[in-house]
């Protein structure tokens, strides 16, 4: 798999017919490696070891409901409160980010209403803070590390 622009983590690996897979930390099952799952798998390792947020907080590809429409997020971290901190929009390294993903996950958070978002190729990171009330968003170098309340 391509190196990608994150830290280097231990991870665990299966082979079975002939397809390798990746253990996920946070839905504790081995997800078939494609290269979209590489990268959300070291961004779900950065967010853990980097950045300090609980597992207890952090949601992978769950389903939502966007106007009818059945779509999956790939991360979300959730405030204590289960209020929504950070969207993180995955795509595979070989895409490049562009309107079209930004597009994408500003749609998501007219329905998750998260204070920030983060869309990464795994070569690329992108990060911005929403403010809802202003209805403007202001890019950031980096989000947040964990700050327990």
């Amino acid at each position: 798999m391509q190196e990608l622009n994150f830290p280097k983590f231990e991870y665990r690996f299966k082979s079975t017919e002939n397809k390798v897979s990746i253990f996920d930390v946070i839905r504790k099952k081995f997800i078939i490696l494609q290269p979209e799952e590489w990268v959300r798998q070291h961004c779900v390792h950065y967010l853990i070891n980097v950045k300090k947020y609980p597992k207890s907080l952090i949601n992978v590809e769950k389903e939502m409901n966007l106007n009818g429409l059945k779509k999956r997020y790939d991360i979300v971290i959730f405030n204590p409160d289960g209020s929504i901190y950070l969207i993180v929009e995955c795509k595979s390294y070989s895409i490049k980010i562009d309107q079209t993903t930004f597009d994408q996950i500003a749609r998501y958070n007219l329905v998750l209403n998260a204070t920030f978002l983060m869309v990464t190729n795994g070569l690329n990171h992108y990060y911005c803070e929403m403010d809802m009330k202003a209805e403007h968003y202001s890019f950031l170098m980096d989000i947040p590390d964990y700050k327990p309340k």
